[in-house]
């Protein structure tokens, strides 16, 4: 199989918040069909954390699914988001980052390019990759 860049992959369309957003922002969000389980956080179009599906349910547990409960606007993004997100460059391969998805710390990766999200990929977007190969 010939080696592809990551550019060719991931997903160019990255939904990104802010660390100072409420949770009810990352509420409706991911209430939009075919989202990403993991959303980027910027400042000032910098990279600064990471928020997953995962990091959302544990904070917002019991809150139901009504945007009236106190915790989507008492909390914010940076109150639960991973700090200093592992990332990689468009310089990437499809095989590089299959490696680090393959490990198991992360599901998903944001890439970057001059310091900018252009893209991110999941485990899905590889296994995608891999079945249209076949």
């Amino acid at each position: 199989m010939k080696t592809r860049n990551i550019t060719d992959v991931m997903t160019k369309n990255v939904v990104c918040i802010g660390p100072d957003q409420k949770l009810l922002d990352v509420k409706h969000i991911y209430e939009k069909k075919e989202f990403h389980h993991h959303i980027p956080v910027v400042e000032n179009d910098k990279l600064i954390g990471m928020v997953s599906l995962i990091d959302f349910m544990y904070h917002i547990s019991g809150a139901g699914l009504s945007d009236d409960h106190e915790v989507y606007m008492k909390l914010k993004v940076k109150d639960i988001m991973t700090k200093n997100p592992f990332y990689m460059t468009t310089n990437a391969t499809v095989e590089d980052v299959s490696e680090v998805l393959t490990e198991g710390n992360y599901h998903a990766v944001p890439i970057l390019e001059n310091e900018k999200v252009v893209g991110i990929v999941s485990t899905a977007d590889v296994i995608k990759y891999l079945l249209e190969a076949v």
